[in-house]
């Protein structure tokens, strides 16, 4: 069993808030006696939350066959048969034997769509969604934000460096993502812009080159991309601001430490390869405009 994985179930099922969230939308959502589906089930625990909130059968779609074997223990040590149905399988094409009342999945990487939930539920839902049954989560936003970061360790990529200059290491960086965990809660420097929108079944928007009006004096240290998950009707679920706990990092780009002003304006463009999951392979153009083209 790949240890990795093993350590990122930890984690999930380790982050309070997310568990909370999930489990808020699906007390919601769950008709009583109703069925659901859990895409990419992993260690069960959206499907014990769905069975908490009163769902009468739950059918957990795992695609790895390794988790997948961990999850029929799971199921077995907790004596689930008749309630919990596990299917080993590519959620693109399973067909369910009845129409799920629900189907939920949590499948969100840091940036949002690495893992291409969206797109994996709203193929299921089309085969297997009952009429008026609802995907949790509905939607799910990836937004771009200029930041200025608290002293977290990141001067080297400023001008100065105890009096030396670093510019043959600046020179040297690579356009691409990083991932971070906040110790102190960045200043936003312009208003977050959207550059995926995702509605379950309705596919995806993508706008990969946004303007960022800064709206506040600083200095523009990188541009963070984070995600917005709109589980249910007021029940979201976002990596940024980072809470305790949170198992989801934030992507950062790294710029050169630029002072900015109010009315400057980044021109940014997202390079996403197509069936590319990895985000540190996403690759980013930046330009910087000054108020008045000074």
């Amino acid at each position: 069993m790949d240890q990795r994985l093993l350590l990122m179930h930890q984690a999930m099922l380790a982050d309070r808030p997310r568990l909370e969230a999930y489990e808020r939308a699906l007390e919601d959502a769950i008709p009583p006696g109703g069925v659901v589906a859990d895409i990419g089930a992993g260690a069960l625990a959206l499907s014990m939350l769905a069975l908490r909130c009163g769902a009468e059968h739950v059918y957990a779609v795992e695609a790895d066959p390794e988790m997948a074997q961990v999850a029929a223990r799971i199921a077995e040590q907790n004596d689930l048969k008749g309630r919990l149905t596990l299917v080993h399988g590519d959620a693109r094409r399973v067909r369910l034997p009845v129409k799920a009342d629900v189907v939920v999945s949590e499948m969100m990487g840091n940036l949002g769509p690495e893992e291409q939930m969206m797109e994996v539920l709203g193929s299921f839902a089309r085969r297997n969604l009952a009429p008026g049954g609802r995907i949790v989560p509905e939607r799910l936003v990836t937004r771009l934000a200029a930041i200025e970061f608290d002293g977290e360790g990141w001067g080297i990529w400023d001008e100065d460096f105890l009096g030396y200059r670093l510019d043959a290491v600046q020179e040297c960086v690579a356009p691409a993502a990083q991932l971070h965990f906040f110790q102190r809660p960045p200043a936003m420097l312009s208003e977050p812009a959207a550059i995926a929108d995702q509605r379950g079944a309705k596919g995806e928007q993508q706008r990969p080159s946004r303007r960022l009006t800064i709206n506040r004096a600083g200095r523009l240290h990188a541009i963070a991309g984070y995600f917005t998950a709109t589980l249910g009707p007021g029940v979201t679920l976002s990596n940024l601001p980072s809470y305790p706990g949170c198992n989801w990092a934030v992507w950062i780009w790294p710029l050169r430490h630029t002072a900015v002003s109010a009315g400057d304006v980044l021109h940014v463009r997202m390079h996403r390869p197509e069936d590319v999951r990895v985000a540190t392979d996403w690759r980013l153009e930046c330009g910087l405009s000054r108020k008045g083209g000074r």
